[in-house]
Formats: structure tokens, C-alpha cells, sequence
């Protein structure tokens, strides 16, 4: 038998792993919920894992036996974060832009449009070697499912091969042809959603499971984004949409209509765009990015008026290099505790379970026998030292697929 910190090779054996202080299900019919918590706490706990699966949870002292074993010394065990909104496909460095708004001073030297140049000039070595970096990074904070977006090529050249970069390394691919018009196309943007929902799509469409857009004031309406999002859907791709961040617009209805499977950031809402979301029974999931409000000193979104609304709710990072230069997960947890009025509960099960529903993943997110072995054993008693120690280095082990990563 194995102690932390080895975990005995060969994935297709069974593994035991048992002292779990403090087990986080995400099924409430599997352990304690106390003021109608959803995750499902499962107190000296074990779980078993065969292959890439969960096999068995419970009690440790009723846990089957196994081929090897791992002692978790007491320590807390979660799933592992589900990332679904990242934009990792990029080149370059946009740290002067930061400095400037941290500052308070103005900046004018291309935000977005930074990004696509030094994009475009990178190889699709230097592109990959970025993305790997940046997904080592999130799994080494206990991120095991990773959405990331195209959006920083905006020629069908550059798009389709963000796209085929990117999957490689995720089956959660999203077509972001529609960040901004591209600057080609600033004088002409008709042309460019042309582009956008014709050869562009063409050439993307099979490397994509998502389509996205961006649509707010300075990128596009509510028509266009209608038309991008129709374009895809039609071409089996899914929608998803960036959606009210800047200020009220028609992003959250349009998402709602579309039956996306997300509308993202959710920051400046009506009381009609509220009740859209709660209408729409979970099928789309209001993704929260508190991440770019730190980074951009933007207000807050109000995740407790969502949570009391009924919505279904879903935390991310946005790690971008532009607006929400984090890949931490559980960075993300603290900052909706401390700023968007959300329960520790409610938090984590957002970055887990809440970003499975966003990307319409029932095998992810969740500790219960089905599901992937994707575990995050945390250096505390509690899934509430997220918040309650923020900034402080609490993985200890994390499986992706069953295999100890770290």
C-alpha cells in the first residue's frame, strides 16, 4: 500500500483512497447538507476509482477493498475545478496596459487588438507552448476541465489554427471569430460577420464543440450576435455568449432564447434579464468572472441575487492577458465569498458542479460513482479555507482521469 505523496502506477487498477476529512460529492443524497447545501459532505470518508472513474463513495470504515491505497491524512477532497471560460490561445504581454489602469492612467495602445497582432505574428509552436504552460498552470491550482476560446486571430487562417491548438489539449473548444471586428474590417463591420458566419466558419466549425460572441456596445448588437449564434447552431456547434458586461444590452435574452449553454459574465442586469435566466431551468448558466472586475476595478456582479433568484450560477477565471490575467480557480471562490455575496458552499459548488452545467458535462464536477476520477485534495480540514486563506497555496494532490498529476 501507497502513502501521499506516491500513487501507485497503472490506471487500470483499482485505487483506494480513504482518510478524507472532509469529502465534497456535489450530491447532497450522498452526505450531510446542512441549510440546504448542495454539496453533499461526506465526513471520514473514501473514494474508490477504477481506470478514469469513481467507482465507489462513502464512509471509510465501509469502503471495499481495492488493489492500492492512498491515505489522504485527514485532509479535505473536492472535485476538481471546472474552468469553462478561458481565452488561453495568445501571444504577448499586455503588462503596460495593466500598469496604466492600476495607475489611473489612460491607455490607448490597442487593448484586444494587442493581443490578435502578437497573435497572428506567433508560431503555432510559440502558440501551444503558451497554452500548455497556462493549462500546467490552472492543473497544478486543481483546474482538471478547461473551456478556452479562439478570438485573438480573427483572419480564418488564424482562427481555424487557434482551434486545432487548442484541441489538442481539450475536447471544450469554443469559435471566437466574433471577439471584436477584426481591424481590417473596422471601416465595414457587416463584412466581417459575413466572414465570421461564412468561410470563417466553415473553417473553424470542425475543430469547435461552442460558438461564442462577444456582444456589447463596441463589439456586437444584438442582431449580429443573433446572426453569428444562429450561423453556428446551424453548423452543430453550441452557443454560448459573452454577455452584459460593460452595461445592459441584449446578451442574456439572446442567450436565453438560443438555449446557450452560457451567458458570461452577467455583470449589469435587469429584472427581465434575472427572470430569463431563471426561466430557462439551468439550461443556461449565469458564468461569473470576478476576475476581470479585480483586474479592471469594474463593479462587482451580484451572484446573491442571481442565487436568489433560482439561476443557475457558475464561477471561472476569463484568464486572458488582457482583463483577467488568472488561471487560479480557487482565487476566483474567494473573491465571489468576499465581494458577490456567495456562501462558501455556494461558491465552490459554482467552480465545480455550477461549470460542469455550463458546459453540459454531467461526468465532470461531481465525486459520485460515474463520474471522472478528476479529485483535488486540498492542505486544509475544509473546502472553506478557499476563502478563508486566500492567496495561500492549499493543493496537496490532484487526479485527472484517475492519474495523480500532481
Amino acid at each position: 500500500m501507497s502513502t501521499l505523496p506516491g500513487t501507485p502506477a497503472g490506471t487500470a487498477s483499482s485505487t483506494l483512497i480513504d482518510n478524507i476529512g472532509h469529502l465534497v460529492t456535489n450530491d447532497p443524497s450522498l452526505g450531510s447538507s446542512p441549510d440546504g447545501s448542495p454539496l453533499g459532505v461526506v465526513r471520514d470518508a473514501a473514494v474508490v476509482t477504477e481506470g478514469d472513474r469513481v467507482v465507489w463513495t462513502g464512509m471509510s470504515r465501509k469502503a471495499p477493498a481495492t488493489d492500492n491505497r492512498v491515505d489522504a491524512g485527514g485532509r479535505a477532497m473536492l472535485p476538481g475545478f471546472v474552468d469553462s471560460h478561458t481565452h488561453l490561445v495568445f501571444a504577448g504581454d499586455r503588462t503596460e496596459e495593466f500598469n496604466a489602469r492600476m495607475s489611473g492612467r489612460p491607455y490607448t495602445a490597442g487593448g484586444i487588438r494587442t493581443t490578435v497582432a502578437a497573435t497572428r505574428a506567433a508560431t503555432d509552436a510559440e502558440l501551444e507552448a503558451n497554452l500548455v504552460r497556462h493549462l500546467t498552470e490552472a492543473l497544478r491550482q486543481g483546474t482538471t476541465t478547461v473551456e478556452t476560446k479562439s478570438g485573438y486571430g480573427l483572419t480564418v487562417e488564424d482562427e481555424a489554427r487557434s482551434l486545432r491548438i487548442a484541441a489538442r489539449h481539450t475536447r471544450e473548444v469554443t469559435y471566437l471569430g466574433a471577439h471584436i471586428v477584426a481591424p481590417e474590417h473596422a471601416d465595414d463591420p457587416a463584412a466581417y460577420v459575413e466572414l465570421v458566419t461564412g468561410g470563417m466558419l466553415d473553417a473553424c466549425a470542425p475543430h469547435a464543440r461552442w460558438v461564442d460572441v462577444f456582444c456589447e456596445r463596441g463589439a456586437f448588437d444584438g442582431d449580429q450576435a443573433r446572426a453569428i449564434l444562429t450561423a453556428g447552431r446551424e453548423r452543430g456547434l453550441v452557443p454560448r455568449v459573452h454577455a452584459n458586461q460593460l452595461g445592459h444590452g441584449p446578451g442574456v435574452r439572446l442567450a436565453v432564447e438560443l438555449d446557450a449553454a452560457s451567458a458570461d459574465h452577467c455583470t449589469h442586469l435587469s429584472d427581465a434579464d434575472v427572470d430569463a435566466l431563471a426561466s430557462s431551468g439551468g439550461r443556461t448558466v449565469a458564468t461569473l468572472l470576478p476576475g476581470a472586475e479585480f483586474s479592471t476595478r469594474a463593479e462587482w456582479p451580484d451572484a446573491r441575487r442571481l442565487l436568489d433568484a433560482g439561476v443557475t450560477v457558475a464561477l471561472s477565471t476569463d484568464c486572458n492577458p488582457g482583463s483577467s490575467y488568472t488561471s487560479s480557480m480557487g482565487f476566483c471562490v474567494a473573491l465571489a465569498v468576499r465581494d458577490m455575496g456567495m456562501t462558501p458552499d455556494e461558491a465552490v459548488w459554482a467552480a465545480t458542479a455550477g461549470g460542469a452545467a455550463a458546459l453540459r458535462r454531467a461526468d465532470v464536477g461531481r465525486i459520485t460513482p460515474g463520474a471522472r476520477a478528476d479529485l483535488l485534495l486540498l492542505d486544509a480540514p475544509s473546502h472553506v479555507h478557499l476563502a478563508y486563506r486566500p492567496g495561500v497555496p492549499l493543493v496537496a494532490g490532484v487526479w485527472r482521469g484517475g492519474v495523480r498529476e500532481v
